[in-house]
């Protein structure tokens, strides 16, 4: 038994019809049902449902031996006793920095930047690489307000269409990383399940192959 971690919300839409090309379905309905772990019709597979940014943490402490989560998250985390196996091309995004619209064509001349983000770490390593000194605020929820209220100069957000944040007054500057979905695994369980893990990751690359 291999157990697949999947991460909640709009990644489990697109993925869910993935699983499906390859012959897996949950037996229960993920979008109404309580449960935390999913048995799938395969008796060899089962589901766990979590968000996204637990994804990562599962797979490598071995709680989950697979599991399918946006490359953002994998960054975030820092990939530790992970393999990546596989890019499942979809949910593809940008993090990206962005700012004010007045403040689009102004060089930055403070000596210490703030800015407001979840993505702490990828930040971190973004401006120290630029050379600049910034101040990371973390935040959970609702980036686009920080530079509106003061709080930051710049935020780093995942970027898709950037409707969010031209409804905010915001625009969106310099691309930190491209996201997208990856199959990810547990170190050890590529030794002890690898014949499994193989096919799976085998499966969902024809799959994407043929779409």
């Amino acid at each position: 038994m291999i157990t697949l971690a999947l991460s909640k919300g709009r990644i489990l839409k697109q993925t869910l019809p993935l699983l499906e090309e390859i012959g897996i379905t949950l037996k229960d309905d993920p979008f109404t049902s309580r449960k935390l772990i999913f048995e799938t019709n395969r008796d060899d597979l089962q589901c766990v449902i979590i968000r996204a940014t637990d994804v990562p943490t599962y797979v490598q402490f071995g709680a989950a031996d697979v599991g399918i989560v946006g490359k953002d998250g994998l960054l975030e985390h820092g990939g530790e006793g992970l393999c990546e196996l596989l890019d499942l091309q979809y949910s593809k995004c940008r993090l990206m920095t962005a700012v004010r619209v007045e403040d689009a064509d102004r060089p930055r001349t403070q000596k210490s930047l703030r800015v407001a983000t979840k993505y702490v770490k990828s930040a971190k390593k973004y401006y120290q690489a630029q050379g600049i000194q910034a101040e990371i605020i973390k935040l959970y929820g609702a980036m686009e307000l920080a530079p509106l209220v003061g709080l930051a100069d710049e935020i780093v957000d995942l970027v898709e269409t950037g409707s969010t944040l031209k409804a905010n007054n915001l625009v969106a500057k310099e691309v930190v990383a491209h996201s997208s979905c990856r199959l990810i695994a547990n170190a050890a369980s590529m030794r002890v399940h690898h014949a499994a893990i193989a096919e799976l990751s085998d499966n969902l690359a024809s799959a994407i192959e043929t779409e």
